[in-house]
C-alpha cells in the first residue's frame, strides 16, 4: 500500500520490461475502486480509451519511449471506504508506428445520427 493525504498529487510511472527497444507504452484506461477485487461495480474513471475522464489527470514527459508517467489528485469514495485501489490498462505499440493507439492518443468516438 501507498498512503497519501486527500487532495495530494499522486505521480505514477510504468515501465515496459522488454529486450526489444522498438516498443512504446501508452496509458489506455485507469479506474479506481474501493474494492481491490471488483473494478466494475463502484468505480471512478481517471482515463478511458486514452482520454482523461478526471480533470486532474495528466501525462508527463518520460525519459524513454518504454516509460510512461502520469498523475492525478487523490480522492476517496465517500467516507464509507478507507482505501482506493487503482487498475490501469496499458497499450504496447511499435515505436514510431504513428497509426497506432499509442501515437493517436485519445480515441474518443462520436456517434452519428441514423440520418448521416
Amino acid at each position: 500500500p501507498y498512503y497519501v493525504d486527500m487532495n495530494q498529487d499522486l505521480f505514477l510511472q510504468a515501465s515496459l520490461l522488454s529486450s526489444d527497444r522498438n516498443m512504446t507504452v501508452f496509458v489506455d484506461t485507469c479506474v479506481a475502486s474501493p474494492n481491490s477485487s471488483d473494478f466494475r461495480t463502484l468505480v471512478y474513471e481517471l482515463t478511458k480509451s486514452g482520454c482523461a475522464s478526471d480533470s486532474t489527470y495528466s501525462l508527463f514527459p518520460s525519459p524513454r519511449s518504454d516509460v510512461v508517467r502520469f498523475g492525478f489528485n487523490t480522492f476517496s469514495f465517500v467516507n464509507r471506504f478507507p482505501s482506493v485501489f487503482l487498475q490501469c490498462e496499458l497499450v504496447v505499440c511499435r515505436y514510431h508506428d504513428y497509426s497506432s493507439h499509442c501515437y493517436q492518443g485519445c480515441a474518443s468516438r462520436f456517434k452519428r445520427n441514423a440520418d448521416s
